[in-house]
């Protein structure tokens, strides 16, 4: 039988080439892609297909989705005042990947409800 190798303690460190930026992986940043992917919104837009987002992490998740520069924020000076987001051309890239994603997500959906509800017999 092969041995496999250890796992490196240092595989993931930034200049390895493998770590992805954690807003990919988080709870609300695929969505908020989704919401401005056909142009720029309102926070207040946002908050209706999120409507289970409270009003602090969808700030946090801009926010970050602003610092990565996968978002841009635009204030304008008007009364009242008035702020957009809209999505980077770093953001418009992440959009193709995330395509093949949800299509890999409907086509093993069967298998992978199936498999979930086997592990909760299990339990």
């Amino acid at each position: 039988m092969s041995r496999i190798e250890p796992l490196s303690a240092d595989m993931f460190d930034a200049d390895c080439g493998h770590r992805m930026p954690f807003r990919v992986g988080d709870k609300w940043s695929a969505m908020l892609l989704r919401c401005l992917e056909a142009g720029p919104r309102r926070f207040t837009e946002l908050k209706v297909p999120l409507h289970r987002v409270s009003p602090k992490v969808l700030t946090e998740t801009l926010r970050a989705m602003e610092r990565d520069g996968w978002v841009s924020r635009t204030a304008y000076d008007e009364n009242p005042p008035r702020v957009e987001y809209a999505l980077t051309a770093l953001g418009r890239a992440l959009l193709d990947p995330m395509d093949h994603l949800c299509a890999w997500t409907r086509a093993h959906r069967a298998e992978i409800l199936g498999v979930r509800e086997e592990y909760a017999q299990g339990e």
